[in-house]
């Protein structure tokens, strides 16, 4: 065992006091009084040396301990003029003390650089105790997004935004919700996040307020312009041949008033008032299918079978499938897997995207078509249609979902975009995949709503 000097000096205290003793007592046993005299003082110097000692020990790691409870590291503890064996504890004391001193500097550094970070974004965030509503922090952006320059309590929030704090009462951890608030007489969105933390016993929970106005008038406007775009390309395809036909026939009746052979200039006629009123059917037609977009907006759910719901696709799409010798795979990675959805709608997605497999692989030499389904790690239901068809180019893929977008001679642009309306209201999500030559993959993906069979 190696000894330090603190532990030797309180060796050789115990040690000659221990010795003394007994000595003293020998002396008593055997009756050497007067040598016992001698002895008494020095084990009364001894006890009051031991006593002393440590009791300076117990000044030393008292003070310590003070400036430990109140977090005061800067003490220095004098390290000259004093006795060995406290020479030795304050230089350990100081040696403890830097090392506190490194570990609040840092943290120091760490808090203000995450507190800099957060009031540098956009968006606010907060956190408060739950049990009480003490509000522990706010940054700028929460103050200036709330015109509120402080906040005591979570329950001040009630008396202005009264929608907006039942939402933060309500809030579940790693839930999100988008609310709408007026701010200033002026409406807002905002997409209201939270978590929860543990600290010191009390449970905290942490909130996150985006504004998503401007992201989302960004994002409306940007659909409508390509909407527009589109409604008004097919618009006017109809519309200029109308106008031209029209024109002509102006002319030929013209033509009727003075000509002398009147029956081919009524057969004219006939056929541009014909062609006239199957273009305005057209555009008939092309406004009711915009209407029906806007139809579906309410589901009847039930529980389906993902694998009877392939298999009953699988039998209806047989006839087509053989005729134009096309292979299909049904792959249900767990048959016990349900879904709770409208069964007619999530039909009619899946007949869509199959309708459009089998357009993409028909000058494909071997064609195939894949129908898969499985649970992800967090349990959430992904559906995929694979093909190993033409594919997309880039351009095509921009715009696939938007209304009347459509790359087909006879095509009316809207089942992609029924899709995704269709799974939307079944808070899902639908994505596509396609590399041209090779072959295009969609994919969607419930959020919620489905349920694995007990």
């Amino acid at each position: 065992m190696t000894f330090n000097k603190i532990q030797w000096l309180i060796f050789f205290r115990v040690a000659f006091l221990l010795a003394a003793l007994i000595f003293t007592a020998y002396l008593l046993a055997n009756r050497y009084y007067p040598v016992l005299l001698l002895a008494v003082p020095v084990i009364i110097y001894l006890t009051i040396e031991a006593y002393s000692f440590q009791l300076k020990i117990y000044k030393e790691i008292s003070q310590f301990t003070e400036s430990v409870r109140y977090r005061d590291f800067s003490i220095n503890f004098n390290e000259r003029k004093v006795p060995a064996e406290i020479k030795e504890l304050r230089k350990g004391f100081n040696e403890v003390n830097i090392v506190f001193r490194n570990i609040s500097k840092e943290k120091e550094t760490q808090h203000q650089y995450l507190q800099s970070i957060l009031e540098l974004i956009d968006t606010g965030i907060l956190s408060y105790h739950e049990e009480g509503g003490e509000v522990l922090w706010m940054n700028e952006a929460l103050k200036k997004m709330l015109y509120t320059p402080y906040l005591k309590k979570i329950q001040s929030v009630e008396p202005r935004f009264p929608s907006l704090y039942q939402a933060i009462c309500n809030i579940s951890p790693g839930q999100q919700l988008l609310l709408p608030v007026q701010i200033e007489n002026r409406s807002s969105k905002i997409l209201l996040s939270a978590s929860t933390f543990v600290t010191e016993g009390k449970k905290y929970k942490l909130l996150a307020f985006q504004n998503v106005n401007e992201v989302i008038e960004e994002t409306e406007a940007k659909a409508w312009q390509k909407l527009l775009s589109v409604m008004t390309h097919e618009i006017m395809n109809s519309i200029a041949p109308i106008s031209s036909l029209a024109e002509t026939l102006g002319k030929r009746l013209e033509d009727f008033k003075h000509g002398p052979d009147k029956t081919e200039l009524l057969e004219d006629l006939h056929l541009g008032i014909e062609t006239i009123k199957r273009r305005s059917e057209g555009l008939q037609k092309f406004a009711e299918t915009y209407r029906s977009l806007s139809k579906i907006n309410t589901l009847n759910l039930q529980k389906i079978s993902v694998y009877d719901l392939f298999y009953n696709l699988q039998q209806l799409m047989l006839p087509t499938l053989k005729q134009k010798n096309i292979e299909l795979q049904v792959t249900v990675k767990e048959p016990n897997m349900f879904l709770q959805a409208d069964h007619s709608l999530m039909e009619q997605v899946l007949i869509n995207l199959l309708v459009n497999a089998v357009d993409a692989v028909k000058n494909t030499e071997k064609p195939h078509i894949q129908l898969w389904a499985d649970y992800l790690p967090d349990k959430k239901i992904k559906l995929k249609v694979m093909d190993n068809g033409c594919g997309m180019q880039d351009e095509v893929l921009e715009n696939i979902f938007i209304p009347f977008f459509t790359t087909k001679k006879n095509g009316s642009g809207i089942g992609l975009s029924l899709c995704k309306q269709i799974v939307m209201l079944h808070h899902g999500t639908i994505h596509v995949q396609s590399i041209k030559e090779q072959g295009t993959v969609f994919s969607i993906l419930f959020e919620q709503g489905f349920q694995k069979s007990l």
